[in-house]
């Protein structure tokens, strides 16, 4: 019988045996999956750099990199993607030892249809894998993030695992690529999506002025208090307190904030007495908070009460599949709002946003498609009108900046050629292992993730 209206989702088989690969596609397909083969792990890595799946099957044994192996590949990756193992039956202790590893389950040789798809079905319910397309109710947490690529998948189903415990989570990215976006889509994914989601930039207030903002004040606290005034992180009781920015919080406010962390209460200025607040604290920053608490600019305790999850935002230049479908909705949105019959790109005008170093990221491409759009006068949006858009975009940053933005493409550029290899790296720039490595950390940028 056919099970497709029960089933659905995404499948990568891998077996090296083309025939048992065929029967096993046709099994899934039947059964209402959609389902990508691969007829080795070396393809399979391939794949997974591409799209996402929500379940891999894998035969045991195979040529060059068996099936545990791949595991191991795909653990480093995915860690929340689950993989189903094949096995004949003079391998089922080996089986076993693999899902005392973190494989999800086995499969012993021959098994029958139903076998098959109960092993399935429970693992896609375990998977925390949503794909991207579409809106249905189960996926509105997520409904903003814009992607197709694996690596942002990935980071998604990080988010969605961890908005599900109350854990303070920082995260990470340059500017432009959409902190505060994760940090609501955590809070739509939480227990506390009811509630109220405040996002505080601690950069854009003025110092003087953030402490009050945060954690309110009483009547005649200061000059021109004429009134109680509830602070920011009260405000969102019971919900989610966005922190931006928060390697620019002056060390006076870190230590009022390590109290909220630690003992749930706030202390309004001005006040003697405490207030009970239940708020979950996520922040963001494009510093490195590490070097921040070693120059002695941010308190440690905080840093790691704050610190109990990490997530990294990949640059939009490290997702640059993503960058039509981002270009297109773009698109979509300013035609409307310009009230512009713009149906879309040239093929050169789309060559030269995928090909663009980006180092505003999707901020920066919104900001182009925008300026494109309002002085577009055709269907199609020229490359001319890009060249201009992005010119006037490079012009309105400082040197500084532009040093900054070049030096950063330049070092991914130099390791992708090194394959994540330091030494390689810092031979092909000239500079020695040690000044390399401080590059490195100035930017934020990881070696071991541009190892093949």
């Amino acid at each position: 019988m056919n099970d497709k209206t029960e089933s659905g989702g995404k499948i990568l088989i891998v077996d090296d045996d083309t025939d048992l690969l065929q029967l096993l596609s046709m099994r899934l397909s039947f059964a209402g999956f959609e389902v990508d083969q691969a007829e080795s792990a070396e393809a399979a890595l391939n794949i997974l750099d591409l799209s996402r799946p929500q379940l891999v099957i894998t035969d045991m044994h195979m040529k060059e990199m068996d099936g545990m192996a791949l595991f191991e590949h795909i653990r480093g990756i995915a860690p929340t993607l689950p993989v189903i193992i094949l096995t004949a039956h003079g391998t089922i202790p080996d089986a076993i030892a693999a899902t005392q590893r973190g494989v999800f389950g086995y499969l012993t040789k021959p098994f029958d249809s139903s076998t098959l798809l109960n092993q399935v079905k429970r693992a896609l319910k375990l998977s925390v894998r949503i794909p991207h397309q579409g809106a249905l109710p189960h996926q509105q947490w997520r409904a903003n993030i814009l992607t197709q690529s694996a690596v942002m998948e990935n980071l998604l189903a990080k988010a969605q695992l961890v908005a599900e415990s109350d854990a303070s989570v920082v995260i990470r990215g340059e500017s432009g690529t959409g902190k505060e976006l994760l940090a609501r889509a955590i809070h739509s994914a939480s227990g506390r999506a009811h509630k109220p989601f405040v996002a505080i930039n601690c950069a854009a207030i003025p110092e003087q002025l953030l402490e009050s903002e945060l954690f309110g004040y009483t009547k005649g606290a200061f000059t021109g208090a004429m009134r109680d005034h509830t602070g920011l992180i009260q405000a969102a009781e019971g919900g989610t307190v966005f922190l931006d920015e928060i390697g620019d919080m002056p060390l006076i406010l870190q230590s009022k904030l390590l109290r909220v962390l630690q003992e749930r209460q706030v202390t309004p200025l001005g006040s003697t007495q405490s207030l009970a607040v239940d708020v979950r604290i996520l922040s963001a920053t494009h510093k490195n908070l590490e070097d921040e608490v070693t120059s002695g600019r941010f308190r440690e305790d905080i840093y790691y009460r704050l610190n109990v999850v990490e997530l990294e935002i990949p640059s939009l230049s490290e997702r640059r599949e993503d960058i039509p479908l981002l270009a297109k909705h773009f698109l979509s949105m300013f035609a409307e709002k310009y009230h512009k019959k713009v149906n879309g790109f040239s093929t050169e005008a789309m060559e030269i946003l995928i090909g663009a170093s980006w180092p505003g990221n999707v901020r920066q491409l919104q900001n182009i498609v925008e300026q494109s759009i309002a002085l577009c006068t055709s269907s199609l949006i020229p490359p001319a009108l890009v060249h201009k858009a992005m010119d006037e975009d490079m012009h309105a940053i400082s040197y500084e900046e532009a040093k900054k933005r070049f030096e950063r493409e330049y070092l991914i550029r130099t390791l992708k050629i090194a394959e994540g290899n330091v030494t390689q790296a810092a031979k092909i720039s000239k500079r020695n292992r040690t000044d390399f490595y401080k590059l490195l950390q100035r930017h934020q940028i990881k070696a071991a993730s541009f190892k093949k």
